[in-house]
């Protein structure tokens, strides 16, 4: 018998085919790690500012973040051990928030009426955080990410706390964001992105990950503004786009969630457990 042979046209078209599976894998893979972003934010859209049923909108979002929380920690979608460190995400933005919405500061506000206010922060902002955490323990898993050529482990870690604490210092001794930006993309210069979407593994500079999750963080928070979830001083009078420059105290902030992450993930790699 002959041998098949495989014209230029056949070869093109399955080899388009091959990136429109592999696209999909990758789309539906991501969706599944925004699982828990994506239900909060239908619930933005749906829930009334008025509220619902004698509980204001800022209640009924903690509630609703609650029971999403709980059905991903019972669907086993999230381990113990992940809710653990998406806890941590969620105290380090909540302090954050009560910080910046504090008198004196007052970079943003939560105009709405809750009973579930902190110190002036309902606790739903949190959970905002959180569904960072929880997207990239999610894609972690989901895409089989690792990192090659990590840098030393303590030394991510004191840029991630430097940056953190930026985020609070720069009200009082001078920003340093773009010192703390240089020195963050001259450590993880080399750094890459391994991912599989389908059956290869694809490849991406850290810097530009974050970069692009910190945009993607960027329109959520367009919306949410809009919505009318939180303002800037700059949209009390009328809404108004957030200004870009939050794009990279967004990308800031997925760093210093990125490297709390990989940091777990070394701890409980190294920690020996006995048997």
């Amino acid at each position: 018998m002959p041998e098949a042979s495989f014209s230029p046209a056949t070869d093109a078209r399955a080899r388009i085919a091959g990136i429109g599976v592999e696209f999909l894998q990758f789309t539906w893979k991501e969706a599944q790690a925004c699982l828990f972003a994506g239900l909060f934010f239908v619930a933005v859209f749906c829930v009334p500012r008025t509220g619902v049923l004698g509980l204001s909108r800022y209640d009924m979002l903690l509630l609703i973040a609650l029971v999403i929380q709980g059905w991903m920690l019972w669907s086993g979608r999230e381990t113990l051990d992940e809710l653990k460190a998406i806890c941590l995400f969620h105290l380090l933005g909540f302090a954050l928030e009560v910080f910046k919405t504090s008198s004196g500061i007052r970079s943003w506000s939560y105009p709405d009426f809750a009973y579930t206010k902190l110190l002036g922060v309902p606790l739903f902002s949190g959970f905002m955080y959180a569904a960072v955490g929880s997207y990239i323990i999610q894609a972690w898993r989901l895409l089989q990410l690792r990192v090659e050529h990590h840098p030393p482990y303590w030394m991510a870690g004191l840029v991630a706390t430097a940056l953190y604490l930026n985020f609070f210092t720069h009200h009082f001794i001078g920003d340093y964001r773009w010192y703390l930006a240089a020195a963050a993309l001259g450590l993880y210069a080399r750094a890459q992105v391994v991912f599989r979407p389908h059956r290869v593994d694809r490849r991406m500079p850290l810097s530009l990950a974050l970069v692009l999750i910190g945009f993607f963080i960027w329109l959520a928070e367009n919306i949410g503004t809009f919505f009318g979830l939180w303002a800037y001083p700059h949209q009390l009078g009328a809404w108004a786009a957030v200004h870009v420059t939050k794009w990279s105290a967004w990308s800031l902030l997925v760093l210093m969630s990125f490297t709390i992450v990989t940091n777990l993930k070394h701890i409980k790699a190294t920690v020996h457990v006995p048997a």
